[in-house]
C-alpha cells in the first residue's frame, strides 16, 4: 500500500482543486459504501491498479505484498491510498464510510471478475 499525499494544484478564496490523479489512464470510477463492521475485498487483482479515496467515515485497510508482511492502515475522509497489481487487499468499515474507488485495469462493470482473486486466507476476517 501506498499513500499518496495530495497537495492542491490550485487555491484560492473560493477553495482549492486537487488532482486525484494526473498522466494516467482509468477504466472505472466506482462509490462503495460500507456499513460499519462490513468487510469488503479479501483478494487481489494480477493487472489492475486501485486508488482508494475515502469520502466519509474511517475504514481499515489491510494490504499484502507476496513474500510481505500484512501492513493495515486506518483511512479517514481525504486520506488516499494506491494498491498494486498482485497487492492482497481488503477493505473494513470501522464506521458507515463512503470510499471512492479508482481502477486502471479489467475490472469495470461486467469484467469485475475477470482479474479478481479472492484470498483463501482473509486478511480481515469479517465478524460473525
Amino acid at each position: 500500500m501506498e499513500l499518496i499525499k495530495l497537495i492542491p494544484a490550485f487555491t484560492d478564496a473560493r477553495g482549492s482543486i486537487t488532482d486525484l490523479i494526473s498522466d494516467d489512464t482509468i477504466n472505472a470510477v466506482t462509490l462503495i459504501t460500507f456499513a460499519e463492521g462490513a468487510v469488503r475485498a479479501n483478494h487481489y487483482h494480477e493487472r489492475t491498479i486501485q486508488w482508494n479515496y475515502v469520502i466519509s467515515g474511517e475504514v481499515l485497510l489491510a494490504t499484502q505484498m507476496p513474500g510481505q508482511e500484512k501492513v493495515e492502515r486506518i483511512l479517514k475522509p481525504g486520506d488516499f491510498a494506491v494498491t498494486r497489481e498482485l497487492e492482497l487487499h481488503a477493505l473494513k468499515g470501522l464506521t458507515a464510510s463512503e470510499v471512492l474507488i479508482l481502477t486502471k485495469g479489467p475490472r469495470a462493470g461486467t469484467q469485475y471478475e475477470n482479474d479478481t482473486f479472492r484470498l483463501s486466507e482473509p486478511l480481515i476476517t469479517p465478524s460473525a
